[in-house]
């Protein structure tokens, strides 16, 4: 199926997971506001597109042409305890933020799709 919808659909759809985990994550700090010794929580996304991009692709002929090696897989994030208390009014920034990012690779997701159907719907 990438060939039809290529790595645009699987990365969205990863971020949209990531983003869905990190809500979870903000909502459980802002829940245990008032929680003795709890600790802010955060996950991070990895930058594995930003590393994946640096890796040369491996030539087994002369005539192969060179390039960057892309990884469109799962988007996963770095679990990060924080030293510090929760403070509500950073966590709520931080799920307006998160929200916000979520509802573009929403969007952008409906508009690859959007785009594939009219390209279908022409074809007929």
């Amino acid at each position: 199926m990438e060939f039809l919808f290529g790595k645009t659909i699987k990365i969205l759809t990863s971020m949209m997971d990531f983003r869905s985990q990190k809500h979870q994550l903000i909502s459980s700090n802002i829940a245990n506001i008032d929680t003795p010794e709890y600790t802010s929580k955060d996950l991070q996304f990895k930058g594995l597109i930003g590393e994946a991009m640096q890796k040369q692709l491996t030539k087994t002929d002369k005539k192969h042409i060179s390039g960057q090696f892309v990884n469109a897989g799962i988007i996963e994030g770095d679990f990060v305890d924080s030293e510090e208390r929760v403070n509500v009014e950073k966590e709520m920034a931080n799920l307006a933020e998160n929200h916000l990012l979520y509802n573009l690779s929403v969007e952008l997701l409906s508009r690859k799709l959007r785009s594939i159907k009219t390209v279908l719907n022409e074809v007929k």
